[in-house]
């Protein structure tokens, strides 16, 4: 039986017409539109938001074909890095008129790219990743169109208007989109059963929702109210934003900027390491029941306009300091495909011209899966209370829960460091997660350039 969220109400006719000498209305029609069927059966093992790691796709650099095919080719690899769920980069046909080619200038809201394949290929590919045991969250673009979006022409008033005409959206320098009018609850209602119809279509297991600061916080909250009421789905929703407010309008993860930029200042300029402290607190402004952080070391936009993780991060070893900060402090960490290989080169936008090589860096891939799988076996890491024990020079933790301790320690310098260890660490001796062996501390500790240490009790 098919569900129902909205009641339009269309007036066929009224007319008043005379019955036994008395006057009378006929009432208005009440049409209902009613959302598509449930395809598939929708994933029961959604991981709880503290247990995420997120694998961003980019599908036009991702293969040689670029298609959902060439995803689904690669889901057995993405699965052994440790992965649970699977971002995919806007799926949805793009715009050309005035356009650039950009993912994020979405045409249609309810269709499948043919650039990526049809509708039954997203299906196969979502089918194909719950039976592995991961879900399948798409990208979402609320605040703005492509100007040959079917709206433009039908649904004017669903845009901002400057002077009666529509424009791109204020300050941002992103002329290839029009801007929406999210005063208009038309446009509201029919953006959030868009959200709704991939739900249903494609069984998907919830959204990154890009530029999540454009749109206003209410208009987040009746989206996200609307989808935690499909009571048959269990939906991970990620706020590319920092407005602490997004974890107030019910979204499960806000996006860990502030962390990125503050991590290319210790490497790049000396900042002091102690700062990603004081973003341990602020990050978390009004987060509560479990809300996290999503970090990273690279992603879409920064890797085209910054630099790989090699480049920002000191090469191998510093990229992967930074990383085992990333994924063990306070956060759930997100991964950007081909940063699990080393790819030496950018992948620039429209992302046309370059593909990932797979076989490249095959010593970096089974680091990756070595420090994926301890976060993905460690309850203090995933979920376990942090004291930071930091310098301005070596990020140093404790994550604990119950019997369970584990100390991380890395030196996020280009440089030979000696750290002053806590008294309490001084001649006690632990397990070393990554390497194996016992290793037995003590003070000072050597650090060499980018070294970095997991260590169990």
């Amino acid at each position: 039986m098919k569900n129902l969220s909205f009641l339009i109400l269309i007036i066929i006719s009224i007319s008043c017409k005379k019955s036994g000498g008395s006057g009378g209305v006929t009432p208005p029609v009440i049409v209902i539109e009613q959302d598509p069927d449930q395809y598939g059966t929708p994933f029961i093992n959604v991981a709880d938001k503290q247990d995420v790691v997120i694998y961003q796709v980019n599908m036009r650099v991702f293969s040689q074909q670029g298609n959902f095919a060439g995803v689904i080719a690669r889901l057995d690899s993405i699965k052994a890095l440790g992965v649970n769920v699977v971002f995919l980069m806007p799926v949805y046909p793009v715009g050309t008129f005035n356009a650039v080619n950009s993912p994020y200038c979405v045409k249609d809201y309810k269709a499948v790219n043919s650039e990526f394949g049809t509708l039954t290929d997203l299906r196969t590919l979502v089918d194909s990743a719950h039976k592995k045991n991961m879900s399948v969250i798409l990208d979402w673009v609320a605040n703005h169109t492509s100007w040959d979006n079917e709206w433009i022409s039908s649904r004017p008033s669903w845009y901002l208007q400057q002077n009666g005409n529509i424009v791109s959206p204020p300050g941002m320098g992103w002329n290839d989109v029009a801007q929406l009018n999210f005063n208009n609850p038309e446009m509201r209602l029919a953006m959030i059963k868009a959200m709704k119809f991939w739900v249903l279509t494609a069984n998907v297991d919830g959204f990154r929702c890009d530029y999540t600061d454009g749109p206003p916080v209410d208009f987040w909250k009746q989206a996200i109210d609307t989808l935690r009421n499909i009571s048959t789905h269990k939906l991970l929703l990620l706020a590319e934003g920092s407005r602490s407010t997004n974890f107030s309008a019910g979204f499960d993860f806000n996006f860990g900027f502030g962390f990125f930029g503050n991590l290319k200042t210790i490497y790049n300029s000396g900042a002091s390491v102690l700062a990603i402290d004081n973003l341990n607190n602020s990050e978390y402004n009004s987060a509560s029941n479990g809300q996290q952080v999503v970090r990273y070391i690279t992603n879409h936009d920064v890797n085209g306009s910054e630099g790989t993780p090699l480049d920002l991060f000191g090469g191998r070893n510093g990229s992967m300091a930074a990383f085992i900060v990333a994924a063990y402090m306070k956060s759930v960490p997100m991964i950007y495909n081909g940063q699990e290989v080393g790819t030496p080169q950018r992948l620039t936008f429209p992302f046309t011209t370059t593909k990932i090589n797979w076989t490249i860096n095959p010593g970096i891939t089974a680091e990756y899966k070595k420090v994926i799988a301890f976060r993905n076996s460690s309850n203090a890491i995933r979920r376990g209370s942090l004291v930071s024990y930091s310098s301005a020079d070596v990020c140093a933790f404790t994550k604990e829960m119950g019997a369970e301790k584990v100390v991380v320690i890395a030196n996020l310098r280009n440089s030979i460091i000696n750290y002053t260890l806590p008294p309490a660490w001084v001649n006690t001796s632990w397990t070393d997660v990554l390497n194996g062996g016992v290793v037995t501390l003590s003070n000072p500790l050597s650090l060499q350039p980018y070294t970095y240490m997991v260590l169990k009790n």
